[in-house]
């Protein structure tokens, strides 16, 4: 089966593999590290290699991944559009912690202008706390007003959302248009078939995080087994059904290895037969 290889987001053509920065900080996304001069060398290699979408965030590091974007390629290409996200700051202790008042969210946005070395961010995902790992509902009108108030402003172009339910993603609608959501999603967490396919009939793009997280060990196995029957590692081919999955997902797998960001960007390329898609199917039933 064949399918497009780009997706229209934020007003560019986007290859819909990209680059997730996140690995690029240190143990637990805290702190610098461990080989700077390998982190730069994998940005440069993800747009040598024709990714001109990178997904990042002030909290990650912080300001690490950032401040190695800016390192590594500013100024930047003018086809490269940079996603970063709000919402939460990190701990002293490196936990995760909701900054989600609009003085957190505009001071989130102004950290990543000046981290990235941008006048105005291309895309901010607004990331919604919930339980952290999974999406809650509750009102977020508060927190998209804050931002649709820093785009009236120009500082930021583009709004996404993260963690978000699809009630959530309609409330965010009546307040400014949405380019993109990033939840949770991969071939064994299904919860947002309905969401994904909602949204490509509206042009909006989905961009899963977790392309391997929440396998059980019987459906690791599968996968693996699968994996070896088409000369392919696990990830390629969970980034490959990703990409058969819908036209309007976007990935952002993340490595700090030339090497693996090499063999993820692969997948692509990766043919999946109908035999393969089915098999591939039953994994998610797998217990």
């Amino acid at each position: 089966m064949s399918y497009s290889i780009t997706y229209p987001f934020a007003g560019r053509t986007i290859g819909r593999m990209g680059y997730g920065a996140m690995q690029l900080a240190g143990p637990g996304v805290f702190g610098p590290p461990r080989d700077r001069a390998a982190a730069l060398a994998v940005l440069r290699e993800a747009l040598a290699t024709g990714v001109n979408h990178i997904d990042t965030s002030d909290f990650y590091g912080p300001h690490v991944t950032n401040q190695i974007i800016k390192e590594a390629l500013h100024p930047y290409p003018d086809d490269l559009l940079i996603v970063t996200k709000v919402g939460a700051v990190r701990g002293a202790d490196a936990a995760w912690l909701p900054a989600q008042t609009a003085p957190d969210i505009e001071r989130a946005v102004h950290d990543n202008l000046r981290n990235l070395g941008l006048d105005a961010l291309d895309v901010v995902n607004l990331r919604i706390m919930g339980d952290v790992h999974a999406p809650s509902e509750g009102s977020i009108a508060r927190q998209v007003q804050a931002l649709a108030a820093l785009q009236q402003r120009g500082l930021v172009r583009h709004i996404g959302l993260s963690n978000v339910t699809a009630a959530q993603i309609e409330e965010a609608q009546g307040i400014a248009a949405v380019a993109c959501v990033q939840n949770h999603y991969n071939l064994v967490h299904r919860d947002d078939d309905a969401l994904i396919d909602a949204l490509g009939r509206q042009g909006i793009a989905y961009v899963p995080f977790f392309p391997l997280g929440g396998f059980t060990p019987i459906q690791s196995g599968e996968l693996d087994r699968i994996a070896a029957s088409v000369g392919a590692t696990p990830m390629q081919l969970a980034l490959a059904w990703l990409l058969h999955r819908a036209p309007n997902i976007l990935l952002i797998p993340g490595t700090s290895s030339v090497a693996h960001l090499r063999e993820n960007l692969k997948a692509a390329q990766l043919p999946l037969t109908d035999a393969v898609l089915a098999e591939l199917d039953r994994v998610g039933k797998a217990v």
